[in-house]
């Protein structure tokens, strides 16, 4: 049966220093396609797939619209374009900005979902506002995979604490534990969710953001966890 191969990544402020870190420790044989989403302004020049590509052994481009899609490689999305994707192929839209930006989080998990469902890991990251939060909602109600970056050591806390207060997030994670963790998913039949018996081991508990969250520490409940979420 086929494993958790399409993994959709988004991350904003902090995100040029997080990826590297969570896509240089992916396996060079990584049976998946790795998509990346990172608000930047529609003048930057495109410098972060040289910065993934040198972090570790997977092969990082921007992504081209009608390319075929290729396991064992990471695309990113272009500056001013969303980035979609198709059974088997990718798109590129100069489409309308979403949550402030284009490249959006969003457009690219709602297409991941739309295309490939259960198939689908979404991962929020860093990141200010609440951009992926729909999308990631998407991609639970499709049957795939939620990842939420603890927020706690997040540099921008907003984007996580927005996807733990509106989805039901399978794993919160540390940057340094995620890898392992779509590494296992990759190779996992879509209907076997490794983790999902086990609880969290040992650590601090991560807190509820309190509804109406608009960001800092303050404004954390920890007197609280997480309800069904794998904690590590």
């Amino acid at each position: 049966m086929q494993g958790h191969d399409i993994i959709v990544i988004g991350a904003s402020a902090g995100g040029v220093e997080a990826l590297p870190k969570l896509l240089g420790k992916l396996p060079k044989n990584l049976p998946a396609s790795v998509f990346v989403v990172l608000h930047i302004s529609y003048s930057a020049i495109g410098f972060l797939p040289n910065i993934l590509s040198r972090s570790g052994g997977l092969k990082a481009d921007h992504a081209s619209g009608g390319e075929v899609i290729r396991q064992g490689k990471i695309y990113v999305a272009p500056p001013d374009h969303h980035l979609l994707i198709e059974r088997g192929r990718m798109l590129l839209s100069h489409g309308e900005k979403e949550n402030r930006h284009r490249p959006a989080v969003d457009p690219l998990f709602r297409s991941a979902a739309n295309a490939y469902g259960p198939r689908v890991v979404g991962v929020i990251l860093t990141g200010s506002m609440d951009d992926g939060t729909r999308g990631l909602d998407a991609i639970k109600k499709s049957g795939g995979v939620a990842i939420v970056q603890n927020p706690e050591e997040a540099f921008a806390q907003d984007m996580p604490l927005s996807a733990l207060r509106n989805v039901e997030v399978d794993y919160v994670l540390s940057l340094a534990k995620i890898p392992g963790v779509l590494a296992r998913l990759a190779k996992t039949p879509i209907n076997e969710l490794p983790g999902r018996e086990s609880k969290r081991s040992g650590g601090d508990p991560v807190p509820v953001p309190k509804k109406g969250f608009q960001g800092g520490p303050e404004s954390l409940n920890s007197s609280a966890l997480f309800k069904n979420r794998i904690l590590f």
